[in-house]
């Protein structure tokens, strides 16, 4: 889990200018559903305007540069790690952080919400548990019903991925990552089903240092 920041830049949020009207940003913030957006003024980051600011001042054709925006400091480097994006945004009361590289330059947004989820994917990768891999007709493919499967052995999916086999266009191959070393159960309960598995594979337990990093942001966050 050694993310840093400039790996999490969404590049689909664009910054607003100075000269850009208050239309503008409401038009970019219904588009993105965003209610707030970085402003940048030559490449340098200058804070963040957001929808409730706008809705205030009533006047969609007022400048971006005569609001008085906020977040000036909700910035970091691209090389931060990205702990330290929830830290700045929780500090800030704001959805997103800016980041620039090493000559202050702008270089683009991160959100509270990809962060999150970047988190969450890495901590599904920590995890300790087991590989479970599933051939099925794409026909017949319910996520739903395969964590209820799951579930019924007191299991949970940390993490999913499906794709089509290649061998096969009708068929897909169902990745799963499930927090149980033994796969037995679980195995008897699909194949009792009538699906197919592929493959099982045990993995490791993480070292003791990512867990204490991982128990101190998920304090963090108050999960």
């Amino acid at each position: 889990m050694n993310m840093i920041a400039e790996e999490l830049i969404n590049h689909m949020i664009p910054p607003l200018k100075p000269k850009d009207d208050a239309h503008k940003a409401l038009v970019w913030m219904e588009e993105l559903r965003s209610n707030e957006l970085p402003v940048v003024n030559n490449e340098k980051f200058i804070g963040f305007i957001t929808e409730e600011m706008v809705m205030e001042q009533n006047d969609v054709e007022m400048l971006i540069e005569d609001f008085d925006t906020i977040g000036k400091n909700c910035v970091l480097s691209k090389n931060s790690h990205f702990y330290d994006v929830l830290k700045i945004a929780s500090e800030n009361f704001l959805q997103m952080v800016g980041v620039e590289d090493d000559e202050k330059n702008y270089l683009g947004v991160i959100t509270v919400r990809d962060t999150i989820n970047s988190f969450a994917q890495s901590v599904a990768i920590q995890i300790p548990g087991s590989i479970l891999v599933l051939s099925l007709q794409q026909i017949d493919y319910s996520l739903s019903q395969i964590s209820r499967l799951i579930e019924e052995n007191n299991a949970k999916i940390l993490s999913s991925n499906v794709e089509v086999d290649d061998d096969d266009a009708s068929k897909l191959r169902v990745t799963l990552k499930i927090d149980k070393l033994d796969l037995s159960p679980i195995v008897a309960t699909f194949e009792r089903f009538g699906f197919k598995v592929i493959g099982r594979f045990q993995e490791s337990t993480m070292e003791n240092q990512e867990k204490d990093r991982i128990n101190m942001l998920l304090k963090f966050l108050d999960i």
